[in-house]
């Protein structure tokens, strides 16, 4: 078994899959770490490094902002731009950091093939999780915010609550949000790996600078959207249970 944290590709090996790295018992049940779970660590610790140099320059912000302060302030100021500009003043405050947090983690995994590394996304385990911590967050809002006869009421939609017909294919729209939300994003990412390990794979001996426009597709362009719509979606969810301004 390879168990290499970056990706391999030869002639004779094509190498885009998950790897066990280090195995251990929990409860008589064997659990390993594989390259999405080093992979995860490398990128919450880039996010880690990044959160400490921001708030050490920010720390000694100047009037007029300029080199890596300008970055910070330019990044948070266009992340709270898109999350106030769709879930408005009432929802925003509320899930600007969150959104932020996952834009930057969705956005560093993505792009991470660059230098190599396997997406994390590109990990089924990794986007179901994003998806159910979404789902999770819908539904508290809900509850919170709704009472339980509109509730109920959207739940019968398009008929009326006393003929609950719709109901049930309502329900599986619901369960079905986090699936269609972490299936989204793990195959685009996923095809990009796929793809990559392909073309070096299969043309190695030719892979040496026209890849780069590949990288550029598949890693920044594809992944950056990928990253967008993930969050546009997850914001479109949580700020339907808000009343709107």
């Amino acid at each position: 078994m390879n168990n290499a944290i970056l990706m391999s590709a030869g002639a004779d090996n094509i190498d885009f899959m998950i790897h066990g790295i280090i195995s251990y018992k929990l409860f008589g049940q064997t659990v390993w770490i594989t390259t999405s779970h080093v992979c995860i660590l490398i990128v919450m610790l880039l996010m880690i490094a990044l959160a400490i140099a921001a708030n050490r320059a920010m720390k000694h912000a100047k009037e007029i902002p300029e080199g890596f302060q300008n970055v910070i302030e330019l990044m948070v100021e266009k992340l709270d731009g898109v999350v106030y500009g769709t879930m408005g003043k009432i929802a925003a405050p509320k899930f600007v950091n969150y959104i932020s947090t996952i834009f930057v983690f969705i956005l560093l995994s993505n792009i991470s093939g660059l230098f190599g590394l396997r997406p994390p996304t590109a990990d089924y385990g990794t986007t179901f999780a994003l998806g159910l911590i979404t789902f999770c967050l819908i539904h508290i809002t809900q509850f919170k915010n709704l009472p339980m006869k509109q509730i109920w009421t959207d739940m019968c939609s398009p008929l009326p609550p006393w003929l609950p017909i719709w109901f049930p294919i309502n329900l599986i729209s619901e369960i079905a949000v986090p699936v269609s939300l972490s299936l989204r994003l793990f195959a685009n990412v996923l095809s990009g790996t796929v793809m990559m390990a392909l073309v070096y794979g299969l043309l190695s001996k030719f892979a040496y600078f026209w890849p780069g426009a590949l990288h550029a597709y598949f890693d920044l362009f594809s992944g950056a959207i990928q990253t967008y719509v993930f969050c546009m979606l997850t914001m479109t969810y949580i700020s339907q249970n808000y009343e709107t301004e």
